[in-house]
């Protein structure tokens, strides 16, 4: 039952009671729910600078397509996401008709893009460089990005993340909780009438 299942609060001690556990054995955090060996690919890409996310999780490899096999999977390809048909029947019928079994996709806009380069960014490197925002998508961050700026400042009195003229950096505490940071630039998250982000959305 719901209410038989931790508060927020609780959550977010267990999360970070894991981290110093699984740290003080050794291993190294690389984000969210993840970990690593000192001497593991992720950690290297980690330290190296060359990590990203995708949406099953982080990885050493960006740029890539992924193609998608089977029912429900999710592919991404490089303006584009599809997903496969949720039932047997439905997915055996189009490879019996020589078709990809694909449901349903949606094309990025140069919006979407943006946003998850953004996104991105943050949610591997912990930092971000408005300056290499500009210069590759040819706009101005502030203005651009002004409502999740406004957002972030309430997160920055609570300690997550420090905002910089040119840059925003993600703190310790921040990096526990970056998926509320980078809620705050989700377009299709974004409600006007609050304030911040929640924490118990993503605890």
């Amino acid at each position: 039952k719901e209410e038989s299942l931790p508060k927020s609060e609780v959550k977010l001690q267990l999360l970070k009671m894991t981290i110093d556990q699984l740290t003080g054995a050794g291993y190294v955090y690389i984000g969210m729910d993840h970990f690593a060996k000192p001497q593991d690919e992720l950690t290297l890409a980690l330290q190296e600078g060359t990590l990203y996310r995708n949406f099953q999780g982080y990885s050493t490899h960006s740029g890539v397509n992924l193609f998608a096999f089977g029912i429900s999977g999710i592919g991404m390809l490089s303006g584009l996401y599809t997903q496969n048909h949720k039932k047997l029947q439905e997915y055996y019928a189009a490879l019996d008709q020589e078709r990809l079994p694909v449901n349903k996709g949606i094309v990025l806009t140069k919006d979407d893009k943006v946003r998850r380069k953004v996104i991105t960014n943050l949610m591997c490197h912990f930092k971000l460089q408005k300056s290499s925002i500009e210069a590759q998508y040819n706009l101005h961050f502030d203005e651009y990005f002004s409502v999740a700026l406004q957002q972030l400042k309430s997160l920055e009195q609570d300690g997550l993340v420090e905002l910089h003229a040119d840059q925003i950096l993600v703190t310790s505490a921040g990096r526990m909780l970056i998926r509320n940071i980078a809620m705050c630039f989700d377009a299709y998250l974004t409600d006007s009438t609050s304030p911040r982000p929640q924490y118990s959305r993503t605890v």
